[in-house]
């Protein structure tokens, strides 16, 4: 299994956060992908990568751990696991994101390697904290 852990601190408590991450689609949507899709527990996207083009179904699992976690249940990887975790911090929450994956080979050949999926995941992971930030702030202006 390949790994992506980023984790960033966010200047609002952890229940602002986890309330921002509450909006599944618009959250998900923040990561870049170029369509989204929430029904109920079901998350469907797609974006380009590279030359390939990638479309998930993914379903939002329960993770006692977790503010949220969702598993692939259809797509290019043989497994695919994402897990966001908000813990208390001196400056407000530690948001942290992991993505754990599995390629299978069969259906990725010489398009895409783990390589090139670590860095689209860093890329997206980044996009979704940049949004959990402004967010979070805008949520905070308005409870002053």
């Amino acid at each position: 299994m390949n790994t992506v852990t980023p984790s960033r601190t966010i200047e609002a408590p952890p229940e602002t956060v986890r309330d921002a991450m509450a909006d599944v689609e618009a959250f998900v949507r923040s990561s870049g992908f170029d369509e989204v899709e929430v029904d109920g527990e079901t998350v469907r996207v797609a974006n380009d990568v590279g030359v390939a083009s990638i479309e998930l179904t993914l379903e939002l699992v329960d993770d006692p751990d977790a503010t949220l976690a969702y598993e692939q249940r259809e797509g290019i990887f043989e497994a695919m696991r994402t897990e966001y975790v908000v813990a208390p911090a001196a400056e407000g929450s530690e948001v942290t994101a992991t993505t754990e994956f599995a390629l299978d080979v069969a259906l990725i050949g010489d398009l895409l390697d783990a390589t090139v999926i670590e860095r689209q995941r860093r890329k997206e992971l980044a996009a979704q904290f940049d949004w959990l930030e402004a967010r979070c702030a805008e949520a905070m202006s308005g409870d002053r």
